[in-house]
């Protein structure tokens, strides 16, 4: 059995996770990458596991969900955390990394494995034997006519956005300022407004043109990543007391109280360049450049990125997907990261952890310890399988999903950080790491 070869559709970080633990077995990969023959129409840049929206893998506290769920991959060897812990880039409490030496890290790493065949072309026929389809929220339209006469289901539809990057040299830093929320660093770059600005500012917004959407997609904004647009047509104060709320932000320079502020997170380790935290967008180019500029200290920005929409797919998990992303209808076959129906960049990376290991564990003919919803990686994969396939979406890792404590405890970051201790310490117990080769703990 241990001769057998499995094939991992997609280098992205669910993909690249996969072959990373697979192959840290002594399991044999194909790992197919379409890129750079083909790009879709979010990926700009050739190396693995790119970033196509913002730098950060959010929080990194165990007190909070995703923070919990990294320190999970950690204990299992995970590539994507080496990378993203390695090339990180300061941003508070959160862990955000240079995309782009994080993506190369991943490539050189994978390609320099003997166990590894990189075959760059695109897939559009599931090969036999084990796969992993990793191919993401913007699978090709040709592999997902394939996939669609596999699993005999429609899928569903959501809709993303990215937001726009300037150069830090055009910001205006006689009107912008450092400064975290409740003095906690300061790490982020803010821009305050005055009622009048924050007014004319959203005024601009509503109005500006965006790009032409079809019918079907307007109704499909993915709650987690709205459009600022979107968020502004719910009323003028919807953004003041959101994404760019002042609560807990204080300009060292001034003792004005400004009425809204918005917030751009360095994104790169130089810190050249800036995201503007929040704003995922589908505006036009020109009327991004024309509405952001009315931001205090974004006057002259020179923006290096536009923000973005671009298409997410997603497969009906709950009808289609067993335990750890697998196929009811072909044991053989496993779905991981986004298009299995988890939401971010941490919730896809650990989706391929889990589906490596699982396959690794098959070719060995030995029965994979059960994670359950104790641990966060194994929450994930319980509620993609067991939600309402009437009304399935994508979510990210959250506490809600993960085993609750027996005794009740009010203080939520205690009771959250109890819940992490406790799941750590189980996947600790399972020993999974115990037939990972040596020289794998890169």
């Amino acid at each position: 059995m241990e001769n057998k070869i499995v094939n991992v559709i997609g280098a992205g970080l669910a993909g690249s996770e996969a072959a990373w633990q697979l192959a840290s077995r002594g399991i044999k990969v194909r790992l197919f990458d379409m890129k750079p023959k083909k790009m879709s129409p979010a990926h700009k840049y050739t190396g693995f596991s790119e970033l196509v929206c913002s730098n950060s893998l959010r929080s990194n506290q165990l007190s909070n969900a995703c923070g919990l769920l990294k320190e999970e991959m950690r204990v299992l060897n995970s590539l994507i955390m080496k990378a993203a812990d390695k090339f990180k880039v300061p941003a508070g409490s959160a862990l955000a990394v240079d995309r782009y030496k994080f993506s190369d890290f991943i490539s050189i790493t994978l390609k320099g494995i003997d166990g590894i065949e990189i075959i760059n072309e695109e897939v559009t026929k599931i090969p036999k034997g084990p796969v992993i389809i990793a191919t993401g929220p913007l699978t090709s339209e040709n592999l997902l006519g394939e996939i669609g006469r596999i699993v005999g289901e429609e899928y569903c539809f959501f809709f993303d956005a990215a937001a726009p990057i300037v150069t830090a040299e055009s910001i205006d830093m006689d009107k912008a300022f450092f400064a975290s929320r409740y003095d906690k660093g300061s790490d982020y770059l803010n821009c305050a407004m005055d009622k009048e600005a924050y007014y004319s500012f959203v005024d601009a917004l509503i109005n500006a043109e965006c790009v032409e959407l079809k019918d079907f997609e307007n109704k499909n904004v993915f709650e987690g990543c709205m459009p600022v647009e979107v968020m502004a047509k719910r009323g003028r104060d919807t953004l003041a007391f959101g994404p760019l709320k002042p609560v807990g932000i204080k300009n060292p320079r001034s003792d004005f109280k400004p009425y809204a502020v918005v917030q751009l997170r360095r994104e790169n380790e130089a810190g050249t360049l800036y995201n503007i935290v929040g704003f995922q967008t589908h505006l036009k180019f020109g009327e991004q450049k024309r509405v952001f500029s009315l931001i205090p200290g974004l006057e002259n920005a020179e923006f290096v990125r536009y923000g973005v929409m671009h298409k997410n797919t997603f497969i009906n998990s709950p009808k289609l997907l067993g335990e750890n992303y697998r196929l009811k209808s072909n044991g053989n076959i496993f779905f991981a990261g986004q298009i299995s129906g988890v939401e971010g960049y941490v919730e896809s990376a650990s989706s391929g952890l889990l589906t490596g290991i699982a396959a690794a564990y098959d070719i060995k003919g030995a029965k994979m310890p059960e994670l359950t919803d104790i641990t966060a990686i194994g929450a994930l994969p319980e509620y993609v399988s067991n939600a309402n396939p009437d009304l399935f979406q994508p979510m990210n890792i959250n506490f809600g999903i993960i085993k609750p404590l027996e005794q009740r405890i009010r203080n939520k970051m205690e009771k959250n950080t109890i819940i992490a201790n406790r799941s750590i310490e189980y996947l600790k117990s399972l020993h999974i790491n115990e037939h990972v080769l040596e020289g794998f703990y890169v």
